[in-house]
C-alpha cells in the first residue's frame, strides 16, 4: 500500500488510507500511534497541516510505541502554521518530561534550526548526542547536525566534534 501510493505521489490518498487502517487496526508490527505519525507526515506532504496536527495529537492520545515523540511533530506543525509560541510551549513540555529519545532530540533540533533558533537547536542536539548509542545512526546524525549548528553559531570545537571525526 505504502509503495504504490508513494509511487503515485498522492500523499492525501495515503494519509486517508493510513487513517482508515488505524480505525480497523487492533495489533501488528506497528503501534496505532506509529501509523498515525505516518498519516500525519503524509498530511503535511499533502499541504494540510491542520489534518497533520490532528493525527499527531491522536498519536499522543493513543500512547503507543513510537520512535519520535509525536509532540515533536506537533511543534513542527505549529511552527508551520505560524504559531511559534505554542510550538515552543510544546517543545518545553517535551523537555520537562525528561528522558527524551535521541530520535526526538534530533527531530526537535532540526525543527529549531528550520525556524531559526540555533541556540536551542544546539542544546537539543548536544543533549541528544549524549543520550544516543555511540556510533549508531542517530548518534552520527545528531553529531552532524550539532556540528553544522556549532559552525553557524561560531562556537569552538569540543569533545563531541572529535567523536564526529572518529565516526568516519
Amino acid at each position: 500500500m505504502l509503495e504504490q501510493t508513494l509511487l503515485a505521489d498522492d500523499h492525501e490518498a495515503l494519509a486517508r488510507r493510513l487513517e482508515a487502517l488505524v480505525e480497523a487496526y487492533t495489533s501488528g508490527d506497528m503501534s496505532r500511534a506509529a501509523i498515525l505519525m505516518l498519516a500525519a507526515e503524509e498530511w503535511r506532504q499533502a499541504g494540510q497541516p491542520a489534518r497533520a496536527l490532528d493525527c499527531f495529537q491522536r498519536a499522543v492520545d493513543d500512547g503507543g510505541e513510537v520512535s519520535v515523540d509525536p509532540r515533536a511533530g506537533i511543534a513542527d506543525t505549529l511552527f508551520e502554521l505560524e504559531q511559534p509560541e505554542e510550538a515552543r510551549e510544546v517543545i518545553a513540555a517535551i523537555h520537562a518530561v525528561g528522558g527524551v529519545s535521541a530520535a526526538t532530540a534530533l527531530t526537535v533540533a532540526e525543527t529549531l534550526v528550520a525556524y531559526g533558533d540555533l541556540g536551542e537547536a544546539h542544546r537539543w542536539a548536544t543533549e541528544g548526542a549524549h543520550r544516543a548509542v555511540e556510533g549508531g545512526g542517530e548518534h552520527i546524525a545528531l553529531l552532524r547536525t550539532r556540528y553544522r549548528i556549532r559552525v553557524d553559531l561560531g562556537l569552538p570545537e569540543d569533545e563531541l566534534d572529535a567523536l564526529l571525526d572518529a565516526s568516519y
